[in-house]
């Protein structure tokens, strides 16, 4: 027997959404890129996870 054509219509609603969403995903990710430039640059000596922090003991965080 043949079945009923909703499920048909199901499963290409599901892809179209699946589509819609990577199309999307792939415009932030491209936007993200282009600000990305914007942000500053570091010189190579400098270790991001170590900027603010002096030798000795820090200062109360609060």
């Amino acid at each position: 027997m043949a079945r009923s054509s909703k499920v048909t219509q199901g499963k290409r609603n599901r892809e179209m959404a699946k589509k819609m969403k990577q199309q999307e995903k792939e415009s932030r990710r491209l936007q993200r890129k282009s600000q990305e430039p914007d942000t500053p640059t570091l010189s190579s000596d400098e270790d991001p996870d170590l900027l603010g922090i002096r030798p000795g003991p820090q200062p109360p965080q609060y």
